[in-house]
């Protein structure tokens, strides 16, 4: 059974922050789908990520090409997971079900400190998935490094 982690970006935007967590899930040798909601965001992220930094290289695809199930790294804004997907990183309000953090090794969801709306959205989810029975942890770049600042389990 997985975790679902919530990360609190206050300090650093999602383009500075996503990628380092994908280097991270990808050392743990898993394949990881980032869900977004909204496609054109989507597409911004996907060129971030592809002009990236310097020190790193992060394989990935868009969702909706016929090589989805060998990418290692698939953005996409669908509920499925056809890259066989052990880690799932929701971004911009994403949803995310409970059977997914149950299933999968573990989700993230990554959302605005400085946007109430995305705040507010965080934490329905983490009320909803954590009264759904999911272990959750609640992190937080608040004080300039990343502290974990609630669990749940």
């Amino acid at each position: 059974m997985g975790q679902a982690y919530f990360y609190h970006l206050t300090r650093q935007p999602l383009e500075a922050v996503l990628p380092t967590l994908l280097e991270r899930a990808r050392g743990a040798g898993w394949r990881v789908a980032v869900r977004g909601a909204d496609a054109g965001r989507m597409d911004w992220l996907d060129e971030k990520l592809w002009l990236g930094r310097e020190e790193s290289f992060l394989p990935h695809g868009r969702a909706g090409g016929s090589h989805d199930s060998a990418q290692p790294i698939l953005l996409t804004t669908d509920s499925g997971l056809p890259n066989g997907a052990e880690c799932l990183m929701s971004v911009d309000g994403a949803e995310v079900t409970s059977e997914e953090v149950q299933r999968l090794e573990r989700v993230c969801i990554l959302f605005d400190g400085n946007d109430a709306a995305a705040v507010q959205a965080a934490r329905d989810q983490w009320r909803k998935l954590t009264s759904e029975g999911c272990s959750a942890q609640y992190w937080s770049q608040e004080s300039g490094r990343w502290e974990k600042k609630a669990e749940k389990r």
